[in-house]
């Protein structure tokens, strides 16, 4: 498993729909620290595997989903589960403290 990019399109299926809980990773090419941890996220994605959907929404192709949760900075990650944000992080993190994060909130 690693990261699937979704879209303001898909984004009710994959992510509001989904029965497992789905990290998304706001981001943009642009964003330095969103380079940083991408590959922390494919990572921790390999390693969680069926337990959590990691996937990651360009904020500057799609940017209807992030001004409707409110992102103002990158990179945001958002836990959500049953179609709610269950957890927020807004930052890089390093790899390890981002697998703490998740696992707390999955």
């Amino acid at each position: 498993m690693t990261t699937n990019p979704v879209s303001d399109a898909s984004f009710d299926e994959d992510v509001l729909k989904s029965d497992t809980p789905v990290v998304v990773d706001f981001w943009a090419e642009w964003c330095g620290p969103c380079k940083m941890i991408g590959p922390s996220l494919e990572k921790i994605s390999d390693e969680l595997g069926e337990q959590v959907k990691v996937v990651k929404l360009n904020i500057d192709d799609n940017p209807k989903t992030p001004a409707a949760y409110g992102v103002r900075g990158i990179p945001t990650l958002m836990v959500f589960k049953d179609g709610q944000v269950h957890a927020q992080k807004i930052g890089a993190l390093p790899e390890s403290q981002l697998k703490q994060w998740i696992e707390s909130s999955i």
